[in-house]
């Protein structure tokens, strides 16, 4: 009878433990989504202690680095997370957002152009990859190019005037003042209160004149 009681025992405390280390590892996606950044880099540390070959904790780790501006370290964990599953598109996109804010263009260009090679049309970060690869292309004033990148991201995610502003700019920059005309109303459509939309189409309506 003890023998069945202490069996028993430890059967419930093995069932607590892996209850708790289960929860662990969902906080630190809960985390991330409330906004708690740091904390959430903490969870995923301590995943990764446990076990290194964790690429969800990797991949959580760099959004969470990346939000909260630690660019370098992003950079750094997710070429990590990359050797332990070198085809997980999630890292490859992400390593090109670090890479990005740390003005790593021709790298960040790369993982962005891996990322959209390979996800699906449906991926969740397909629109903002080539929002980055329309920024980067503005950065070398690549105009034309931008226009196609940043085309692509609004047809992905057609709600965000902020994306429509930044495709009039480069078809301004571009010299294609009617369709910049067009990306800078649709902003306005958006966001009726957009100066930057609003002084764009104006600098543009000026050269249509």
């Amino acid at each position: 009878m003890k023998n069945r009681i202490c069996i028993l025992a430890v059967f419930l405390l093995s069932l607590t433990s892996l209850y708790a280390q289960s929860a662990a590892k969902q906080d630190a996606l809960v985390l991330y989504h409330n906004g708690k950044y740091r904390e959430a880099v903490q969870v995923c540390e301590e995943e990764l202690a446990e076990n290194p070959n964790r690429v969800e904790s990797y991949v959580v780790m760099c959004w969470a680095l990346v939000k909260n501006k630690q660019y370098a370290e992003a950079e750094q964990r997710a070429t990590e997370g990359l050797k332990v599953s070198p085809y997980d598109l999630r890292l490859i996109e992400i390593l090109g957002e670090a890479k990005y804010y740390l003005g790593k263009n021709i790298g960040a260009m790369d993982q962005f152009q891996k990322y959209v090679a390979s996800a699906p049309e449906s991926g969740s970060r397909v629109g903002i990859a080539y929002y980055f690869m329309g920024e980067i292309f503005i950065r070398q004033a690549r105009y034309q190019h931008a226009d196609i990148a940043l085309s692509s991201a609004v047809k992905k995610e057609p709600l965000l005037d902020t994306w429509w502003i930044r495709l009039g700019y480069a078809r301004e920059m571009a010299g294609n003042y009617y369709e910049a005309v067009t990306a800078y109303d649709e902003a306005l459509r958006l966001n009726s209160s957009s100066v930057d939309a609003s002084r764009g189409r104006e600098r543009v309506s000026t050269k249509l004149q």
